[in-house]
């Protein structure tokens, strides 16, 4: 891939990705908000401005590193708005409710993405200085979203599937996932190295991806 390609790619990817993982985090903040927990709130986390969730390698590096190396689907995170599920009014239940919104939102903002898609793919051709570039980032859009949902839902905490999972199981069961937590991330790690994670989740993301664009086409 060449320079010029790189950098277009860029260009089209990046304001997808950057709502894809914003109003991601914004959605747990929002929804625990509202559920008894205004930590979030309180530290000016519930905005859509990117520089209060840019984080430098979840936000930058890691997506554009996969741009120039041609990966078939974006990854990325943001700084994880701050969640004190203590103070939540009913702290197991609610939990699922606060981890499932970052999901659910991604996926609302994968059918928005499909229906602009359609609309754009509808345009005149008079209107294909517009049409072009809003049809890619729509296609951009739902790819990155569908990522973001189905990736995050995966049982593993500090995942959201794994916050669900921990909130839905008996007790017993919930505290030994939970134990889980602290070595998360290194197993997320290992899985991404190993090309695992991508056998795990690549064919449901382009599965699900590949039909909602399907969708939009005329």
């Amino acid at each position: 891939m060449d320079f010029a390609s790189i950098i277009e790619k860029i260009t089209i990817w990046a304001l997808p990705v950057l709502l894809a993982i914003i109003l991601h985090e914004v959605a747990h903040g929002w929804v625990a908000d509202r559920l008894g927990d205004s930590t979030a709130r309180r530290m000016g986390r519930l905005t859509l401005n990117p520089l209060k969730h840019i984080d430098p390698i979840g936000t930058i590096l890691i997506p554009i590193s996969l741009v120039v190396i041609g990966s078939p689907f974006l990854f990325g995170y943001a700084k994880p708005v701050p969640v004190n599920f203590n103070k939540l009014r009913h702290p197991k239940q609610d939990m699922v409710l606060v981890a499932l919104a970052g999901p659910v939102t991604n996926l609302i903002l994968a059918l928005i993405s499909t229906a602009l898609l359609a609309v754009a793919l509808q345009l005149p051709n008079s209107a294909h200085w517009l049409a072009q570039p809003l049809a890619l980032m729509c296609q951009a859009s739902i790819i990155i979203n569908v990522v973001l949902a189905i990736f995050n839902l995966l049982p593993l905490p500090p995942l959201d599937g794994g916050r669900v999972a921990i909130g839905l199981l008996p007790d017993r069961l919930s505290y030994l996932l939970a134990k889980v937590e602290r070595y998360g991330f290194m197993i997320i790690v290992i899985l991404l190295v190993t090309g695992m994670l991508q056998k795990i989740i690549g064919p449901l993301v382009m599965g699900s991806a590949g039909l909602l664009i399907d969708i939009a086409m005329p």
